[in-house]
């Protein structure tokens, strides 16, 4: 058993996916501590994400859930042990490691006055994206059509979900990070969620907490795409 993580029973494992002698995993993390304040809200955390899969991690409030999200996007430091995310040194490298993940937690980080398809071309100018690759993410949410033009202060909760949702794809984020992308949501919702999620990480991997685990079809597909959810050991 890795330290710092209990398993918890899930419905089915998937196969293993094949991987190329000497592939690179997207997450790889020994025996780390993060510390907020003098706490440590992770307590030598080890962990190994290949490229592809998706991980579901699930656990008592203060488990340490979020806080795992946020050391893989590079937003708090190591304070012992090593870790790399998608191929940067998360205690050396830290700009690079946020410049290639996306993290979608609580907030969703648009900017109310722009409109859904302003939102998404900011943040797909930051690594360069195109006007075809602007369009193919709104289309991607289902935000091409009457929704492109509106601005994101009137849209409702899940319509803002998608739009940070397409602003993820339009960036080229090869990590999805995602804190409970369906607070919020209703079911139905929920439900489009899950499988533009299976079809939007179809060549992603994503490190989530407390998503995906949802009585649809859409959901028992992720799942069963899903590694073993996992408790993260720690305090937050």
């Amino acid at each position: 058993m890795e330290s710092g993580v209990a398993p918890i029973a899930a419905p089915s494992n998937p196969p293993p996916i094949p991987h190329p002698a000497g592939a690179v995993p997207v997450v790889e993390l020994h025996d780390v501590v993060a510390v907020l304040g003098s706490f440590p809200a992770l307590a030598g955390f080890t962990m190994r994400v290949e490229r592809g899969e998706i991980v579901l991690l699930r656990g008592p409030n203060g488990a340490g859930k979020t806080t795992l999200l946020r050391l893989c996007a590079g937003l708090l430091p190591v304070a012992r042990g090593s870790g790399t995310v998608a191929g940067c040194d998360l205690v050396t490298q830290r700009d690079e490691v946020r410049a290639r993940v996306g993290l979608l937690g609580h907030t969703n980080g648009l900017y109310a006055d722009l409109t859904v398809r302003e939102n998404v071309e900011f943040w797909g100018a930051t690594v360069g994206a195109s006007t075809d690759e602007i369009a193919s993410s709104l289309e991607r949410m289902g935000l091409a059509a009457r929704l492109a033009d509106v601005p994101v202060g009137r849209l409702s909760a899940g319509q803002k979900r998608r739009t940070a949702l397409a602003c993820l794809v339009a960036r080229r984020a090869q990590l999805w990070l995602l804190d409970e992308p369906h607070a919020g949501l209703d079911a139905a919702t929920t439900l489009w969620r899950d499988g533009q999620l299976v079809f939007a990480l179809c060549d992603r991997c994503a490190v989530s907490h407390d998503v995906l685990m949802r009585p649809t079809a859409e959901g028992v597909e992720v799942r069963a795409r899903a590694r073993t959810p996992i408790l993260v050991g720690g305090a937050r």
